[in-house]
């Protein structure tokens, strides 16, 4: 195995990884920007080196910066996490060039995937359903407005190269559609230097299902079941869980047999999810697009499976075959993630800033993958989630119950956050019966006033904040004088590299 990684990332996602390299005795080695510097990543890896500016561009996404510390710190190989390198072809390509694992797929598998347009075409030529729509790009707005009268209105335009909600507008008619398709093509060549769009039918009763898929280089593929990720806003996810309430027994199981189809023909490699929209009237799914990397809401599926996804993505990486075979794997209960982010409960504007602070709730069965910490700075810099509560039942009511619970204990003051949004969610008819669709934060809780919808606040919870708050800011004024920079330079540690 593997005696040292690198992980490209930060926040959870690189504690979470750190943390599972620990469980299989592999050092760790992780990289900071100038606004990561007391990041809990850097505080609990065996090693940590400065990669440059706040801004990702000039640090986290420079590709030969971190090759060079990657060869520096002895890492053998580099886990990138998700967001930032992670679905870069070139990125994977440096990698192997400069001798180093990836881990993550193949460059090929990231190019074949990456590029909407191109993906869908390999799916309709592997047997996968696909939204109808237009045959390839389309290049002008006349040409948009013939090919969705001819798909039929409503419409969702797409950027060929978009991801994370970028590049995506619906029109629901010929005077909504010009200004649509140009906001697409501006994003798309903004975001991702691409301005190639497309057109699909808009699916009205839609929900997004996705199913968790796992390749090795030995050839053996399986599929971890379905997660529903139908509670978002602004096109990103909010809640998911495991297994999707929605998909019927006989759906659930096509759904895995084509999702494996769909990895076998490009001879995928490591951990994949091939998203799907789902037509909650007629149950029929549709391709999407493929995420060649670990997702955010891995947790609701290890949950379900008791597989530990990271340790699987190390170990394929390595070369070794999936410790699973399909037969092997079974749903166990029900897991449900919410993201906690730093932001704005009702306008979703992000909220960073210094936290005084957090308490995140414990078992029975209840996990917190988090990079949150009193006194812990939340930079502006990059995206605002800061922790994830994930639950697990037997059932999906006693999961929800447990979640509610956790929301009760979690205390965090000093920045704003969604976490009365969550408490309001879980206590919504239309989430609790299970019918939510995509649309249900835009249709149920986005515009409403703060009476008309954040009514569970927990004033205690509030009053014993004020009280904590006052008692660690009169704790902090009796060591102003200390100088723990000065006190840390002593042990024999420097900004450019900490070890334990």
């Amino acid at each position: 195995m593997f005696k040292k990684i690198l992980i490209a990332n930060r926040g959870e996602i690189a504690v979470r990884v750190i943390r599972t390299c620990r469980s299989m005795g592999i050092q760790t080695v992780a990289v900071y920007s100038e606004a990561d510097r007391n990041s809990l990543h850097v505080k609990i890896a065996d090693e940590a080196y400065f990669i440059g500016p706040a801004p990702s561009n000039q640090s986290y996404l420079v590709i030969d910066n971190i090759i060079d510390i990657a060869k520096k710190s002895g890492a053998e190989a580099v886990h990138p996490g998700y967001g930032f390198l992670s679905e870069r072809a070139e990125f994977a390509k440096a990698l192997k060039d400069a001798g180093l694992v990836f881990i993550g797929p193949t460059e090929d598998n990231i190019v074949s995937m990456g590029d909407k347009l191109a993906s869908r075409e390999l799916m309709k030529n592997a047997g996968v359903p696909t939204v109808p729509g237009s045959k390839g790009a389309v290049l002008t707005v006349e040409d948009a407005i013939a090919e969705s009268k001819e798909i039929g209105f409503p419409v969702m335009i797409k950027a060929s190269a978009g991801g994370g909600g970028k590049g995506i507008r619906v029109a629901h008619n010929t005077e909504e559609l010009p200004s649509a398709f140009r906001a697409c093509q501006s994003e798309g060549k903004n975001y991702f230097s691409d301005d190639r769009v497309f057109i699909e039918r808009f699916i009205q009763n839609p929900k997004h299902i996705e199913v968790q898929v796992f390749g090795d280089t030995h050839g053996n593929v399986v599929h971890l079941y379905e997660r529903e990720c139908s509670v978002q806003r602004r096109h990103q996810k909010l809640i998911e869980e495991a297994p999707s309430i929605s998909v019927p027994p006989e759906v659930q199981k096509k759904l895995g047999e084509v999702a494996v189809t769909a990895a076998k023909s490009i001879n995928y490699v490591g951990a994949g999810t091939i998203e799907f929209i789902f037509d909650n009237n007629s149950k029929e799914f549709f391709f999407m697009e493929m995420n060649t990397r670990l997702q955010v809401e891995h947790p609701v599926t290890e949950a379900i499976t008791g597989i530990d996804l990271v340790h699987e993505q190390i170990s394929v990486a390595y070369g070794n075959k999936l410790s699973m075979k399909q037969e092997d794997l079974s749903v166990s209960g029900h897991s449900i993630e919410l993201r906690i982010c730093a932001e704005d409960p009702q306008t979703f504007v992000p909220s960073p800033g210094k936290i005084k602070v957090i308490r995140h709730p414990q078992g029975p069965f209840v996990r917190v993958d988090s990079c949150a910490y009193p006194g812990y700075e939340v930079p502006i810099h990059y995206d605002p989630m800061i922790t994830k509560l994930i639950s697990w039942g037997r059932t999906r009511e006693q999961c929800i119950d447990r979640l509610k619970r956790a929301l009760e204990e979690f205390m965090l003051t000093g920045i704003k956050s969604n976490v009365i949004l969550h408490k309001n969610i879980l206590r919504h008819p239309i989430f609790l019966d299970g019918s939510y669709t995509t649309q249900f934060i835009e249709q149920e809780i986005a515009g409403k006033t703060h009476n008309d919808l954040f009514t569970f606040v927990d004033n205690d919870v509030f009053l014993i904040s004020a009280a904590i708050e006052a008692y660690n800011d009169q704790k902090a004024k009796s060591f102003k004088n200390v100088d723990m920079g000065t006190k840390w330079k002593e042990n024999g540690r420097s900004d450019q590299m900490r070890s334990r």
